[in-house]
């Protein structure tokens, strides 16, 4: 058995354990969600565009983590549509972002590793870098929708006759507890996958302004800044769809 299918096989027990039927349903979530992006890259290596391959990956994703994470339909339902709000705002922002930043494809660093390749693939890479950010900021949006739905969730069980505006504010409470951690998640994971390069950077003896300009490093600032702008947006928007009822 390889060290991955133990690993894997130890966070499924894990998940089971800890989180019962909805970490069974996590562990399935994560499944499907892999095999979604892996076939996203499949088809943009075959033509297809990478703006609408990424639109139809990330419905699909939204779907799957939120519609397996959360066990009420109406709270999934309105937290699977102020999910699919955000992100077709945050497309849009990095549509525009990318657009003007103009640093798609690889940096002078990406030297080494590429010599010898051909980067004629017949794909945009700014388009591909638009693939790239969008996707990324999916987990954070995910994530903000369903702990918010699932705190809602819990005072809708215990409060049937809590007003709309109550729930309202319950819910930006809830949201507000979690833009802490969610920004801290964004920025250790962004500083962990970066550390080599941190690293190569200082041996290299480039001056702080020459890092903030470096393509790479920019690249992945602007998915760490628009996966928190999802985040933020994300909050009031979830807690506004739950608390606003059918009969509105």
């Amino acid at each position: 058995m390889s060290t991955i299918s133990l690993l894997t096989i130890v966070v499924l027990i894990l998940m089971v354990a800890v989180g019962g039927r909805q970490g069974w349903n996590a562990f399935w979530s994560l499944l499907l969600n892999f095999c979604c992006l892996f076939f996203a890259i499949v088809l943009v290596s075959w033509g297809f565009s990478p703006l609408v391959i990424t639109l139809l990956a990330g419905i699909l994703i939204l779907a799957q983590t939120i519609w397996l994470g959360v066990d009420d339909s109406y709270v999934a339902s309105r937290s699977f549509l102020a999910s699919l709000a955000v992100f077709a705002v945050l497309f849009i922002l990095i549509v525009v972002v990318e657009h003007f930043a103009r640093v798609p494809g690889f940096g002078l660093e990406d030297t080494d590793a590429l010599e010898g390749m051909s980067l004629n693939i017949g794909i945009s890479y700014a388009r591909i870098s638009v693939m790239v950010a969008a996707l990324c900021s999916l987990g954070a949006i995910a994530e903000a929708a369903i702990s918010v739905a699932a705190g809602m969730e819990t005072i809708i069980h215990q409060e049937e006759k809590a007003a709309d505006q109550s729930l309202f504010y319950a819910g930006l409470t809830i949201g507000r507890q979690i833009i802490g951690t969610a920004l801290n998640t964004l920025f250790f994971g962004f500083f962990g996958g970066f550390l080599a390069l941190f690293i190569w950077f200082t041996g290299l003896g480039y001056s702080f302004l020459t890092v903030v300009n470096d393509k790479v490093f920019v690249n992945e600032i602007i998915i760490v800044l628009v996966s928190f702008v999802g985040v933020l947006l994300t909050v009031p928007v979830t807690a506004w769809l739950i608390s606003w009822r059918d009969q509105h």
